[in-house]
């Protein structure tokens, strides 16, 4: 029986897609099973619909032959929430890759825009710049290809200070109610039609009135962020994934349900700018530029990175490559890039006794002959310096900067900064974008020594002075590498630890979390839960009432992957 229903899963898809788009054996599928840093299991088949029709013709064969449904775009995720985990699964999994479904309508004169499933923020930043606009998040954090409709079922971003994580209330989307009926829900605000497929043909072909779209109150950013994180006194973390005010549908749904287009607020470019580079041996330094900035300052800067001295010799040493391709040749061939990695990953794997990651590998040997990438002034501050903070500031904002600085470099052994000049601004950005890549790296080119890696994605709570002292001695010697940066306003902080091979990770993850959970920190902060993290009882009574079926992404937060959540 489930052979014949297998057969008629294929024979259907390759109906609505094409040959070329089903995909099914377990080496072409590998890669989609495969998380960038986490994460591996079992899938019947990969799907890669090229239009919303065909997107929801798969949603409802997948409910009519009762298979589990996860939607992925570029799989950039950290913990795993956007590949199978294992294979205790009580029915067939199939996986939706979404990045055919590119489309960015700009609506309300570029104030703000339709994304659709796969479409990424490169592609967005590119039809803004003309209008002198900019998205409500950057890539840099963590993920490099990262998707829009991504970033919100995630509740990512949050490194732009005044625009905050990625959040709306305004979207389209396909549920599985309790009675086992896919419904398509349209919260966009704009009026589309009645039945789905009318619903989704006038969206697909944008045969909508743009110059007639009604206001609404509903939220399509996240516009009280900025408010929040200047409560530095607070004993609570400024934002993280179960945070019941910022859970609403699509934003934070982590794929419990099939999100089809959101609508989000688009940014004023700010007309001037300028990026400062702070180094310093004290990190209770960077604490008083923090509660001064929140505190004193009339306006916020646009960004405050940290990064230590171990995410700066990660990024130098494990991200040149990606560096010097985006600087030469720019954001958009990344895409390529990662298609052209999956394409020689997968042939490679097709040739018995080659190496694992071979494009990786390649890509590493080439960094290490190409000449040195970042300017003098960066790698002196290297020499000098421990920790380091960037700062985006504009407008007014820019004076404020400067004279806070200039207040606290009185001794230059000590602390110092820089303002930037001609490309030091966006070689520094480069570097702390590249960052993220780091981690995934290290593991591949030590393979034979490494083990897991343990990615903390972590919220700590405002009034979190003791930053720097937080993680366990036992973590560092049980690691080969260690990374960790954050974004300084709001506390989250990335700690990312590449174990040595043969260490108990779970012991050593168990020993941290218990560690913040003593001081009211909350985890993940902006990477969802994925299967790395069990879901707290506010997110887990929000992804049952999303998916009471449990038919899209089951297993996330380490609940029940079997149907209805049954043990």
């Amino acid at each position: 029986m489930k052979v014949f229903q297998l057969d008629t899963l294929k024979e259907k898809l390759i109906s609505i897609v094409g040959p070329q788009n089903a995909l099914f054996g377990e080496r072409e599928t590998k890669s989609y099973r495969t998380g960038i840093r986490v994460g591996f299991g079992e899938a019947v088949a990969v799907v890669l619909p090229k239009d919303l029709l065909q997107f929801w013709e798969i949603i409802k064969l997948c409910v009519s032959l009762e298979k589990i449904i996860l939607i992925q775009a570029a799989n950039t995720g950290l913990t795993g929430g956007s590949t199978p985990d294992g294979d205790k699964y009580d029915r067939d999994v199939v996986i939706i890759n979404t990045l055919k479904l590119d489309q960015l309508l700009l609506i309300n004169k570029g104030k703000q825009v339709l994304a659709f499933p796969g479409a990424s923020l490169y592609k967005l930043e590119e039809i803004l710049d003309p209008l002198d606009r900019e998205p409500h998040s950057v890539i840099g954090s963590s993920c490099i290809g990262a998707s829009i409709v991504g970033g919100v079922c995630n509740n990512s971003g949050g490194n732009l200070i005044k625009r905050g994580p990625a959040y709306t209330e305004l979207s389209l989307y396909a549920q599985l109610n309790s009675d086992g009926k896919l419904e398509l829900i349209n919260h966009l605000g704009i009026d589309l039609g009645e039945s789905p497929e009318e619903i989704l043909r006038n969206l697909q072909e944008s045969n909508f009135n743009f110059d007639n779209i009604i206001n609404t109150e509903k939220k399509a950013s996240d516009n009280t962020y900025k408010d929040r994180i200047r409560n530095f006194n607070s004993k609570t973390p400024a934002r993280f994934n179960s945070d019941k005010r910022r859970l609403f549908e699509s934003s934070g749904c982590a794929g419990k349900i099939a999100v089809f287009a959101v609508r989000l607020d688009t940014f004023l470019k700010s007309k001037n700018k300028k990026v400062f580079y702070f180094g310093s041996n004290n990190s209770s330094t960077l604490t008083d530029i923090r509660k001064i900035i929140l505190s004193q300052f009339s306006e916020l800067p646009d960004m405050t990175e940290y990064m230590h001295s171990s995410s700066f010799d990660g990024a130098d040493k494990y991200g040149k490559d990606t560096f010097m391709i985006i600087k030469y040749l720019g954001k958009s061939i990344m895409p390529t890039l990662f298609r052209l990695k999956r394409i020689v990953d997968i042939l490679f794997t097709l040739v018995p006794f080659m190496p694992q990651n071979i494009f990786d590998k390649f890509l590493q040997y080439l960094s290490n002959i190409l000449p040195d990438h970042l300017p003098p002034r960066l790698r002196d501050y290297r020499l000098r310096f421990n920790h380091y903070l960037i700062i985006v500031a504009s407008d007014t904002v820019i004076k404020d900067t400067r004279n806070l600085l200039n207040s606290l470099c009185f001794d230059k052994s000590l602390s110092d900064y820089f303002e930037c000049i001609g490309s030091e601004a966006e070689d520094i950005l480069l570097h702390r974008y590249v960052a993220g890549l780091a981690p995934k790296r290290s593991k591949i080119m030590n393979n034979n020594v490494s083990g897991d890696v343990l990615a903390l994605d972590v919220a700590l709570p405002r009034n979190c002075e003791s930053w720097y002292e937080i993680i366990p001695d036992l973590i560092f010697e049980n690691s080969l590498e260690s990374f960790q940066m954050a974004h300084f306003m709001c506390m989250v902080f990335h700690w990312d630890f590449v174990l040595k091979k043969g260490t108990n990770a779970e012991k050593i993850k168990k020993e941290i979390l218990r560690k913040l959970d003593n001081i009211g920190a909350k985890y993940p902060a902006e990477h969802n839960v994925g299967h790395l993290y069990k879901a707290d009882e506010d997110l887990e009574s929000f992804y049952k009432k999303l998916d009471p079926c449990n038919s899209f992404n089951a297993g996330i937060g380490q609940l029940s992957k079997n149907k209805f959540y049954v043990d």
